[in-house]
């Protein structure tokens, strides 16, 4: 920031010492200036040869300026007032700190309320009709001289006026822009915090189903394994393999989510640019969830199309949280149907189980919070997702998730 720059910035925080020194350096420099211009004036106490009276009167017109923008009605009030004496007790004009009168009425135009703005006018055209009226006794009917003073004089005021509102109309402006910059910033903070909000959002969702779907596999093989540790090593060492490679999977999975709000560490083991699962990942999520000892079987129907990253990730997500209540929830030995029908306008998906979970659901209305981050996913992209026991026991959820529409007619294989 240079020299005049902070001196800007100075006189916008401070107007009123700004002022007081710009008053005060007029004072000294037109009040002897106004003596010596003013020597021999006719005032009503006579003759005024040194022109005291003149030096008064300049210093009270002059002084008053110090308020013309913290005051300006109060300061043009003194201005006019005193100058209105000076024009009944001595000469029409005081020159030069007559000048005041001028300043106050473009100070009053600018820096007052509206009604003091408008009004001003009026009120100079009043004292300029005052001063005509006192320098026709003092001229002895010459009115043609009288009628150009005042006409001249008249035209000053109104162009200071006018000048005034310009300045005013400026300063309104940008002030307007500043209020508008103000609450521009504002809006942008909220919408970075709100970004930032939905980003946590989304990875709590992927936490979720990432570590709620892991350690459901894990448990599952924990306790498979250490029923057959006396009777079948083989399948322990079986089940220890698959919770390690479940523990590796799902830790790399929560490294690259977690690198998303730790872009400070410059050893990241991870690779952010490392592709999120997608409709094709389903295959490899159903037989990790057969490791774990479940029956599960994967019919697709349809030809199966490229979706965008969010809606394959989506129906990915949503098989996977279904897969994961299947886990926790429909007992032991279920056997576990999941479909994956791509049509030409829409991909549906259903997973569903004969074991127990329709009574865990009852409990809870089959409203948890896997469920509603169910449903909130395919809301992003325009899918539904109903969910509920099946009428011979068991658990289904649906999803319908509508896709752009397919060039030609798809084929249908089991």
């Amino acid at each position: 920031m240079n020299v005049f720059e902070r001196f800007s910035r100075w006189t916008d925080e401070n107007p009123a010492q700004l002022d007081s020194v710009i008053a005060g350096i007029a004072c000294m420099l037109l009040g002897p200036l106004s003596m010596i211009f003013n020597q021999n004036a006719e005032w009503m106490l006579g003759s005024d040869r040194l022109g005291i009276w003149s030096g008064v009167f300049s210093v009270l017109l002059i002084a008053p300026l110090a308020l013309r923008r913290t005051q300006p009605v109060q300061s043009s009030i003194m201005v006019f007032s005193f100058a209105l004496i000076q024009a009944l007790i001595g000469p029409p004009i005081l020159f030069p700190s007559s000048i005041a009168v001028f300043v106050s009425v473009y100070s009053v135009a600018v820096y007052a309320p509206r009604w003091a703005a408008q009004s001003v006018a009026f009120a100079a055209i009043s004292f300029t009709a005052i001063m005509g009226f006192f320098r026709s006794r003092d001229t002895f009917g010459n009115f043609g001289s009288i009628l150009v003073a005042l006409f001249t004089v008249g035209l000053l005021f109104l162009t200071v006026w006018a000048l005034g509102l310009m300045r005013r109309a400026r300063i309104e402006t940008v002030r307007t822009l500043r209020e508008k910059n103000t609450v521009l910033e504002v809006e942008r903070g909220q919408q970075i915090q709100l970004g930032a909000a939905a980003e946590r959002a989304r990875i709590a969702r992927e936490m979720h189903d990432i570590v709620a779907h892991s350690l459901s596999v894990m448990i599952a093989q924990a306790d498979g394994g250490k029923y057959a540790a006396q009777t079948n090593p083989e399948f322990a060492a079986t089940a220890l393999g698959t919770i390690a490679e479940t523990g590796r999977a799902a830790l790399a999975d929560m490294r690259r989510l977690l690198g998303v709000l730790r872009e400070d560490v410059p050893d990241a083991p991870t690779d952010p640019r490392a592709p999120q699962p997608a409709s094709g990942n389903i295959e490899s999520l159903v037989q990790s969830t057969r490791t774990s000892g479940i029956r599960v079987s994967l019919v697709r129907m349809g030809t199966p199309r490229q979706l965008p990253p969010g809606a394959g990730l989506t129906l990915y997500r949503i098989c996977q949280e279904s897969l994961t209540n299947i886990l926790k929830h429909a007992g032991p030995d279920p056997t576990v149907t999941v479909l994956l029908a791509w049509g030409k306008a829409n991909v549906r998906l259903e997973v569903e189980d004969d074991g127990r979970g329709a009574a865990a659901a009852a409990g809870s209305d089959g409203a948890g919070m896997g469920l509603m981050g169910m449903k909130e996913r395919a809301a992003l992209f325009g899918g539904t997702v109903k969910s509920g026991p099946k009428p011979g026991g068991g658990f289904r959820v649906e999803l319908d998730l509508p896709l752009p529409e397919a060039k030609s007619e798809p084929a249908t294989t089991v």
